[in-house]
């Protein structure tokens, strides 16, 4: 199976999630099937049928985690040897070369992805375009919108 790259916050979010789904979760969803069940008739009972499909998530959370787990790559940038380099979890200041606009993004995996608070998906165009780069490169992004220019101001390994 492919390897998963993961930050260590991403990592460390992912097993926070995993060990509430199943010790918090999952109890209470099996307490909510029995209370639904001691209801009588099963047939025409929504809690029950609500309680099961809510088990059925968990259940297929849990193990969509557990796989992400147990295939994780979880990369590390502060004890990476890249000499200044634009790598997976590696936090990039850029100015857009045409507005002058400031922007800050962290490299992260898939699952970790989230651009309000500046984490961008290894798989995303601007981060395909920075990867390998150092600061004081122009990296020009394919977006949606059409081709950007931007210039690398610095490199962090937070």
């Amino acid at each position: 199976m492919t390897k998963v790259p993961l930050t260590v916050v991403g990592a460390e979010k992912l097993r926070n999630e995993l060990q509430r789904l199943k010790s918090v979760e999952r109890p209470s969803v099996i307490a909510a099937i029995a209370e639904a069940r001691s209801h009588g008739d099963l047939s025409e009972n929504a809690e029950y049928d609500a309680a099961k499909e809510k088990q059925g998530f968990i259940e297929g959370r849990i193990k969509d985690l557990e796989g992400k787990l147990a295939n994780a790559q979880i990369i590390d940038p502060t004890h990476l040897d890249v000499d200044g380099r634009v790598v997976f979890a590696a936090t990039v200041e850029l100015v857009d070369a045409e507005t002058g606009d400031e922007v800050r993004y962290q490299i992260v995996g898939d699952d970790e992805a989230d651009i309000k608070q500046g984490k961008i998906s290894v798989g995303s165009p601007i981060a395909r375009a920075l990867i390998g780069k150092y600061a004081g490169d122009v990296a020009d992004v394919h977006a949606p919108g059409g081709l950007r220019h931007y210039e690398i101001v610095d490199v962090h390994y937070i």
